[in-house]
């Protein structure tokens, strides 16, 4: 019984973290887009890097919680090297953008270096 409750409840938490996740970028995107045009019409100063890579990593954060909950779904080997695979890409790609955040940070606290 508890097993047909979460094979039944489990995909719809699923699209619901999935939805967030592709909300979060899409939302950051268009902001992203919107200052950077801002930046380029009127000068104005705006971390439009900084920002939309903070949204990106936030939308894949929720990405992974969901694909984190799809472990408990598999029932096969296969499905299991598929959802690890995936899970491995947004992963680096979380760890990449948090990483091009620090280094722009340290560049705009140490501009000479």
């Amino acid at each position: 019984m508890f097993d047909h409750l979460i094979e039944s409840i489990l995909p719809i938490i699923i699209g619901i973290l999935e939805f967030m996740g592709i909300f979060i970028v899409t939302i950051g995107a268009f902001r992203a887009f919107y200052h950077y045009v801002k930046t380029l019409l009127f000068k104005d100063h705006y971390p439009v890097k900084h920002q939309f890579a903070n949204s990106m990593a936030t939308g894949l954060e929720f990405k992974l919680a969901a694909e984190i909950l799809k472990t408990v779904l598999i029932q096969s080997l296969s499905e299991l090297v598929i959802l690890g695979s995936i899970f491995l890409l947004r992963v680096l790609m979380t760890i990449v953008i948090e990483w091009e955040m620090k280094e722009d940070n340290k560049q705009k606290q140490n501009p000479s270096a």
